[in-house]
C-alpha cells in the first residue's frame, strides 16, 4: 500500500489546532519566486458537499486555519455556483462545459427512466470534452489526482485515462472514511467501494482515513514525479459527504458545540458571515421566518433526540476539522520543496451541505440492510461501524440565510464557497463576481496561460462554455457581461443572470412554475418577482427553452409525478417539508 501509511510526523501535525478569525484586510498581491517565463503549479482542491459558511473565511466556526491562510493570501468568491450534486458538478469543473454535454446531465446512480442511453446520460464524463488534466498534459505539465473520480468507472472512463499521469482513486462517490466498504452493498457501480492506484485495484488497510490516506498519497505523487515538469494535481476530498465518520479524538473537539440545536447554528452562521464580508448585512424576513421554524423544531425534541443531533454536527465539524488540517500538510509539503510560492491553489465545494432521506437512496442494492444494522447510538455515531446521514434541518442551518440544500437549484444547493490563490490577484480580498463551475477551466487555463484549443490529445473536442474570469478577478471594477447561465436537473431548472434567478423546484418541495428572484436581497428565494419584471422574465424563458432543444430535455416526462419508495428504519424532515 505505497503512500497510505502517514509517518509519525504527519500524524503528530494531525494534532488539535486553533481556529484562525475572519480574513483581515486585503494585502498586496504575492509574486511568483520564479523567473518569469517558468509556469506555475496549478491545485484544485475539492470538499464533498461542504457548505458555504463551514470554514472560517466564510463565517464558520469550524477549525479551519489553513484554509484562513489560503484566504489570507488569496481571493475568496461569494458568488460561484455549482450543479445541485457531485458528478455534475465535477464533470462541469472539469470540462468547462454544461453537464450533459459532459456525460452527466444525471447522476449515473440516478438517471431517470426516460433518460436512460440517451447522449448526454452516460452516466461518465464524455470523450466530447477534454478534462482540465488532459488540457495541462498536452500544455508538458505532469498530472496527478487522489480522491474521488465520480466520473466513470468502465475502460477509457477512469482517471489514468482521462488525462492523469498518476492517480488514486475512489471510483464511486461515496464509500466508509475507514475503508470498511462501500455506500450501500457490493455492486460495484452503485454502492460497492472501488480504489485504484494508477490504474490497478488497490485494498484499503487497517489505518485508512479518507482525507489523510488521499492527502499522503497526492503528497507523494508530486515529490515523486519529475522535478523539470510543472504540475498540474487534484486533490477531491470524500468529506465531509456521508456517512459520516471521524477518528473519535476530532469528534470529541466538538462534543458540546452543538447542543443548542439547528436554529441556533444557523444564526451564529449568518452573523459570522456578515463579520467575514461574505454576506449582506440585510436579508429578508422570510429567511428569518425559517430559521426560527427551525428552533420550533428543536423545541420539539426529546432530549435523546436532541443527543443524537449535536453528535451528528459534531462528526460533521470532526470532518471538516481533519480535512482543513490535511490541506495544512499539503501546503507544508509544497513549502519544504519551494513549491508552494509557484502553485496557484483553487479550493471549493462541489455543491451546497446534503440534507439527506434514507428513502433517497434504499434504491442501492445493500443499502438499506447496512443501514438498518449500523451501529448508530450516539457512542456510536462517526465510528466505521456507523452508517450516518446528514440531516435536513443541519443542512438548512448550514445553508441559512439561503434555501434548501444540495439536491436543489436554490442558492441553498448551489453557492459554494471558493478560495483563489494566483500571482496578482490580491491578498486577502472578497470579489462578488458571478461565475459558475464552468468557469474554472478557463479561468485556470488564463493563469497558466495555456490557449483554449479545440483539439486536445489528438482528437476534437467541444468549446469550453465558461469563461476566464480573471478580468475580473484583478479588477472587481470589471464587470461580467450580461449573460444567461442556464442549468437543468432532474426536472428542476435554473437560469441564471448576475443577482437575478428564475427557477423551477418540483412538487413536494415546491409548485413546478417557474419564479424570479433577486437573489441580492432574497437569498432565500422567497419572493416571486416575475411579474414585477415581465420583460426580464419572458427572456430568461426564452433562454431556457433553448437550452431544452439543445440537449433534448423532456419537459413531460421530468414533470410527472414521483414517489419515493417506503420509509427506511426512520424519516427525517426539513423545515420546508420531507428531504428529497
Amino acid at each position: 500500500m505505497s503512500r497510505n501509511n502517514l509517518t509519525r510526523r504527519m500524524l503528530a501535525c494531525l494534532l488539535p489546532v486553533v481556529a484562525i478569525g475572519c480574513v483581515d484586510g486585503a494585502a498586496p498581491s504575492r509574486t511568483l519566486t520564479s523567473a518569469p517565463e517558468t509556469r506555475s503549479n496549478v491545485l484544485v482542491i475539492v470538499a464533498d458537499d461542504l457548505g458555504y459558511s463551514d470554514i472560517g473565511p466564510f463565517g464558520g466556526e469550524i477549525a479551519t486555519p489553513n484554509l484562513s491562510r489560503l484566504a489570507q493570501d488569496g481571493v475568496r468568491l461569494t458568488h460561484l455556483r455549482s450543479a445541485p450534486s457531485c458528478s455534475p458538478s465535477r464533470a462541469m469543473m472539469l470540462s468547462g462545459s454544461d453537464s450533459h454535454i459532459a456525460g452527466l446531465g444525471a447522476m449515473a446512480e440516478a438517471t431517470p427512466p426516460h433518460y436512460r442511453g440517451q447522449e448526454g446520460f452516460e452516466g461518465a464524463i464524455s470523450m466530447r470534452v477534454a478534462t482540465l488534466a488532459e488540457r495541462f498534459a498536452d500544455a508538458g505539465y505532469r498530472t496527478a489526482m487522489a480522491g474521488k473520480w465520480h466520473l466513470g468507472m468502465a475502460d477509457g472512463d477512469r482517471p489514468a485515462q482521462r488525462g492523469f499521469d498518476t492517480s488514486f482513486a475512489l471510483l464511486q462517490g461515496a464509500a466508509n472514511h475507514f475503508g470498511d466498504g462501500g455506500f450501500g452493498g457490493e455492486r460495484a457501480d452503485l454502492g460497492g467501494a472501488t480504489y485504484v492506484e494508477n490504474d490497478r485495484e488497490w485494498e484499503p488497510g487497517a489505518d485508512f482515513y479518507s482525507s489523510d490516506s488521499f492527502t499522503q498519497n497526492l503528497i507523494g505523487q508530486i515529490a515523486d514525479g519529475p522535478a523539470n515538469k510543472p504540475f498540474f494535481a487534484y486533490l477531491a476530498f470524500t468529506a465531509p459527504h456521508s456517512p459520516l465518520q471521524a477518528p473519535r479524538q476530532d469528534i470529541a473537539r466538538y462534543e458540546t458545540r452543538y447542543r443548542e440545536g439547528w436554529g441556533a447554528l444557523a444564526r451564529s452562521r449568518i452573523a459570522g458571515m456578515q463579520a467575514a464580508g461574505v454576506l449582506d448585512p440585510e436579508f429578508s424576513s422570510a429567511a428569518k421566518a425559517a430559521i426560527a421554524a427551525l428552533d420550533d423544531q428543536w423545541d420539539a425534541l426529546s432530549a435523546d433526540e436532541r443527543a443524537v443531533e449535536a453528535r451528528r454536527m459534531a462528526v460533521y465539524a470532526a470532518m471538516v476539522d481533519r480535512m482543513d488540517r490535511n490541506i495544512g500538510l499539503l501546503f507544508d509539503s509544497l513549502e519544504s520543496q519551494g513549491l508552494r510560492e509557484d502553485t496557484i491553489v483553487l479550493f471549493l465545494s462541489d455543491n451546497g451541505p446534503a440534507g439527506e432521506d434514507p428513502r433517497v437512496y434504499a434504491v442501492m442494492p445493500g443499502f438499506s440492510e447496512q443501514y438498518d444494522n449500523a451501529d448508530n447510538t450516539v457512542e456510536g455515531m462517526g465510528s466505521s461501524a456507523s452508517f450516518v446521514l446528514q440531516d435536513p434541518r443541519w443542512a438548512s442551518a448550514i445553508a441559512a440565510p439561503a434555501r434548501f440544500f444540495k439536491g436543489f437549484v436554490t442558492d441553498g444547493g448551489i453557492r459554494i464557497p471558493a478560495i483563489l490563490d494566483a500571482p496578482g490577484l490580491g491578498r486577502g480580498a472578497v470579489n462578488n463576481l458571478t461565475g459558475d463551475l464552468r468557469d474554472v477551466v478557463p479561468t485556470l487555463l488564463s493563469l497558466a496561460g495555456i490557449a483554449q484549443s479545440r483539439t486536445v490529445d489528438g482528437r476534437q473536442v467541444a468549446e469550453i462554455e465558461g469563461i476566464a474570469l480573471t478580468p475580473m478577478l484583478a479588477d472587481p471594477a470589471v464587470d461580467r457581461a450580461a449573460a444567461d447561465a442556464v442549468f437543468g436537473f432532474n426536472g428542476q431548472g435554473l437560469v441564471r443572470r448576475g443577482n437575478w434567478k428564475a427557477i423551477r423546484i418540483l412538487p413536494p418541495f415546491g409548485d413546478a412554475r417557474w419564479h424570479l428572484y433577486d437573489t441580492q436581497v432574497d437569498p432565500a428565494e422567497k419572493t416571486d418577482l416575475r411579474d414585477r419584471e415581465p420583460e426580464l422574465f419572458a427572456q430568461m424563458m426564452a433562454a431556457w427553452q433553448a437550452y431544452v432543444l439543445r440537449h433534448g430535455i423532456d419537459e413531460e416526462a421530468d414533470l410527472a409525478p414521483r414517489v419515493l419508495p417506503p420509509a427506511a428504519n426512520h424519516k427525517v424532515s426539513s423545515a420546508e417539508g420531507d428531504a428529497p
